[in-house]
């Protein structure tokens, strides 16, 4: 039977990791001569400047392929997505008529997101256009020309443009909510196949139509104006004001939850996919609550 290895002093451990860090008579740090060392490091530092000189090959190669004015893959886009405002994260417009912090928040966001639509400032900065029909505008040979937008009124929105005396608040402090609906931005997109497009809204089930009561858009029925399409891009379309539709909910039971769908009513545009809950329409949930 071998007999067990005499253990080491703590004095002997130490002394060897001294060696192994520097050894004077070999003149190695931790196993390696300097040559040794600097070679490693060479090729470490060749390698890895061949697999980032090759990245950035790559991506050079790829952003000449990408045209930074329109998007290279549109083909999920045949259905533009809706969304509500004011924007909220579970798509909720919940308040207290009687309870003013709980609507305040609303009638901000809602401000803001209309200031650029103000007509002083749609009158400077964006084109007249004729209603009724696509502004299309043409490069004519010259690629990616800056496009002229359409005007869209705030006043267009009625009630519901926040134009009228402060205590009005988009109809909140009444109980006859406001909620605006906007059509994201496709590039190229002709909705409607040359035909007019509106918004409607309704209960998502039939047997709660008479609790949400009767509801008023604006514009009257909802119209949006095939003139404020195409849209040709954040980069050339300068100042682009999408338009807007606002519902207001003129009698909707108090104390209740409200399911509402708003769908875009367009020819050859559907709005029933259930893969897809935002292509062409809008679910939200309203309740209006009163002391």
């Amino acid at each position: 039977m071998a007999r067990d290895k005499q253990k080491r002093s703590c004095g002997q451990v130490l002394a060897e990791w001294r060696a192994f860090v520097w050894d004077p008579r070999s003149r190695q740090v931790l196993g390696r001569t300097a040559t040794s060392w600097g070679l490693i490091l060479l090729f470490y530092l060749l390698f890895y400047g061949f697999l980032a000189g090759l990245f950035a090959l790559t991506m050079w190669v790829l952003l000449q392929t990408v045209d930074p004015h329109v998007p290279k893959y549109q083909d999920r886009l045949a259905t533009p997505g809706m969304m509500i405002r004011p924007r909220t994260e579970t798509l909720d417009v919940a308040f207290n008529v009687s309870a003013a912090e709980t609507w305040q928040h609303y009638v901000r966001l809602l401000h803001d997101f209309l200031e650029p639509y103000n007509d002083s400032v749609q009158a400077a900065r964006n084109a007249a256009c004729r209603p009724g029909r696509y502004h299309e505008q043409p490069d004519e040979a010259v690629p990616n020309v800056p496009k002229r937008a359409c005007r869209f009124a705030r006043s267009a929105l009625g009630p519901c443009a926040g134009l009228g005396p402060p205590g009005t608040a988009f109809g909140y402090a009444a109980g006859r909510p406001c909620v605006l609906l906007k059509v994201n931005r496709v590039i190229n997109y002709f909705p409607g196949e040359n035909k007019s497009i509106n918004v409607v809204c309704a209960a998502k089930r039939e047997e709660d139509a008479a609790r949400l009561g009767e509801m008023a858009m604006f514009p009257p029925n909802g119209t949006i104006d095939l003139m404020y399409f195409p849209y040709y891009g954040k980069r050339v379309h300068v100042n682009y004001t999408q338009p807007v539709v606002a519902v207001q909910f003129l009698n909707a039971t108090a104390n209740e939850d409200h399911h509402v769908e708003c769908r875009l009513n367009a020819a050859g545009l559907r709005a029933d996919d259930e893969r897809d809950k935002f292509a062409g329409r809008v679910a939200f949930r309203l309740r209006i609550n009163r002391d």
